[in-house]
């Protein structure tokens, strides 16, 4: 894959921002309420990644949509208290914007919730571009919503690179035909990302610079 890399999609939660302890607590409170005692912080993990209907389907379809709803009520109550930064990452995007790179966030959150992270971290300035989960009929992996954020930058694929925590973003970025880049502090652990085999993989988000400016050279070189 020789394109020149335009074109940056991130993910939001554990990659942009991070929301993985308010996630887990989002999970706890809400499980304990209906399954007291019986999820461990292990046994959440695993749902960090997914929709949160797959998620409560998966473990109680007949109450999902109330568990959902006691899931968000929970995070929106305890969202900037427990929302931090990630080393590096509002310095990269600043710079790679400022150096003319599209730029889009793709994630499997509502919007009203993602515009509220990216407030908060003063990264929304950065992104013209935002795919969350009420614009689209299929989350990641599917590469819908990737698909949309190209549309909306005008870009292709080839160009493009996929960074995320997940391996619903490794995946969805394979599916689209994009470069993938894992991230290294990903609550699944690295190893896990790895093998899913993405492009590259991240141990600071300021590594992307140096691959962007290698694809650069690379192509100047050819």
């Amino acid at each position: 894959m020789n394109s020149k890399i335009t074109t940056l999609l991130f993910d939001l939660d554990g990659t942009l921002i991070n929301t993985n302890e308010l996630i887990i607590a989002s999970f706890t409170e809400t499980l304990n309420h209906y399954y007291p005692g019986q999820f461990k912080r292990e046994d959440i993990i695993p749902f960090i990644g997914p929709t949160l209907v797959d998620t409560f389907t998966s473990i109680d379809p007949e109450r999902a949509d109330e568990m959902i709803a006691r899931y968000r009520e929970h995070n929106w109550k305890n969202h900037d208290m427990l929302v931090t930064q990630f080393d590096g990452v509002f310095e990269t995007v600043q710079t790679l914007k400022q150096s003319g790179y599209k730029l889009a966030v793709v994630t499997t959150k509502k919007r009203d919730i993602v515009e509220r992270g990216l407030r908060l971290i003063k990264l929304d300035q950065f992104f013209d571009v935002v795919v969350t989960l009420d614009e689209v009929k299929h989350a990641k992996p599917d590469p819908e919503p990737l698909l949309k954020a190209l549309k909306q930058l005008d870009s292709i694929p080839e160009e493009a690179v996929m960074i995320g925590d997940s391996h619903h973003d490794i995946l969805g970025g394979k599916n689209t035909g994009t470069r993938t880049a894992g991230v290294a502090w990903s609550i699944k652990g690295r190893e896990f990302l790895e093998s899913f085999h993405p492009d590259y993989m991240l141990e600071n988000m300021s590594d992307l610079l140096d691959i962007v400016e290698a694809e650069k050279f690379e192509e100047v070189k050819g």
